[in-house]
Order: structure tokens, then sequence, then C-alpha cells
């Protein structure tokens, strides 16, 4: 391993990490505030990465996956949110999925500012400042993208089953059991790629235009 790629990795940790740690930390947060504490009563609601990081979920995977050159993915230790013990469960459970995704977006606007005050001309001008913002960019909107769509159990999931009618949230719901292999079976095939990319470039497009930083693609 060179000195070069060392330093990618180094530089790129930082986001990575941060960016899973803000999103879960972000779910029980929200979920704090409409009535269930049980992730804050474990420590869940934290910044210290320590209690979020799965070792190969959060550092090894999306730093191979954006070595190689590919689609930015990982996870972390999903954060416990009892959502019976929420105000109104069905209604409450949008917010509380909602928080993830939300947080990565918030983060990738504050990653995008950092990009242009570190492009050529910036305040602070570095290209390995502008090589971790960059990072951070693509790491949350990313998460965003992959966590918001409509499978059980990623937020996007959840989200659905707060909004269909109770009719068909029901029988939605039960898919879950069958989410983490639908996900899989996307990215071995390569239809994961085919179908965030679209949704990947649309985001980052909306971030660079409410920033006013112009993004890579």
């Amino acid at each position: 391993m060179d000195h070069l790629t060392i330093e990618r990795i180094a530089l790129a940790a930082i986001p990575i990490v941060l960016a899973i740690t803000v999103h879960e930390a972000a779910h029980g947060y929200v979920a704090r505030m409409f009535g269930d504490g049980t992730a804050w009563m474990l420590g869940r609601v934290t910044l210290n990465p320590l209690k979020h990081i799965d070792p190969v979920g959060t550092v090894l995977v999306p730093l191979a996956t954006h070595l190689l050159g590919g689609f930015l993915f990982g996870w972390a230790k999903p954060v416990p949110v009892n959502f019976g013990n929420l105000r109104h469960p069905k209604r409450d459970m949008l917010w509380v999925a909602a928080a993830g995704p939300g947080s990565n977006f918030a983060m990738a606007l504050v990653w995008a500012v950092l990009f242009g005050f570190a492009s050529a001309g910036g305040a602070f001008e570095s290209a390995a400042l502008r090589y971790m913002s960059f990072v951070g960019v693509a790491i949350n909107v990313s998460l965003m993208v992959l966590n918001l769509l409509p499978i059980l159990p990623l937020d996007g999931g959840r989200i659905a089953v707060s909004l269909l009618p109770r009719a068909l949230a029901i029988p939605y719901s039960n898919t879950e059991r069958f989410g983490f292999i639908v996900v899989i079976v996307l990215i071995v095939t390569g239809a994961l790629g085919v179908v965030l990319g679209p949704l990947y470039r649309l985001a980052l497009g909306a971030v660079g235009a409410i920033t006013g930083v112009r993004l890579p693609y």
C-alpha cells in the first residue's frame, strides 16, 4: 500500500464515519422527541462513533468500494427504535425514518461549502481538504439516496409504511424479512448502481444548486 493510498484512506475515513454516525444518532434523537427513549437509554443518541461503528460495514466496505471506484456503500449498527412507544406510531415513524437521510443531506451541504472553500482560489485552498470534503459530499448523498429506497428495513421502507393506508401498510411491512436479501441481490447484479446512479446525480446537482458550489460528478 503506497503513501498516496494511505493518505486517501485517512482523509476519507473522517467523513465516512461521521456520515454514518450522525445518521444513526439522528434516528435516536428524533425517536426520543416523539416518545421513544430506547436509543437514548442505551447511549446511542451520541456522536461517539464507537457506539455506532460496525467494523465491516462502517469502515472496510465503504473504503473498499470508494478505493475501487465503485458506489459508496456502508452501514452501521442500527439504532434501536420501539415504534410502539411513539405517541402516534404510524405517523411518527415517518419523521424518525426521515431523520437519517435528512441528516445526510444537511451534512452534504456543509461538506459542499467546505469543498468550495478548499478549491482553487478558495479561502482554505487545499488539495487534501478538497478531497476529504468531496468524499463527505459523496458518502452523504450516497447514504441518503440508498436509504430512501422503498425497501424495508431501509428508511425509505419505513417512510412508505407510514404513508400507505393501513390496509396496504400491514402486508407491506411483512416484506421486511426479505429486504436485506433484495439489497444484496441488487448489489451483486449491479442493479443497485443502475437504480441509484441517476438519483445520486440528481441529489448531487441539488446540493450544488443550493450551495452554489460546482461539484464533480
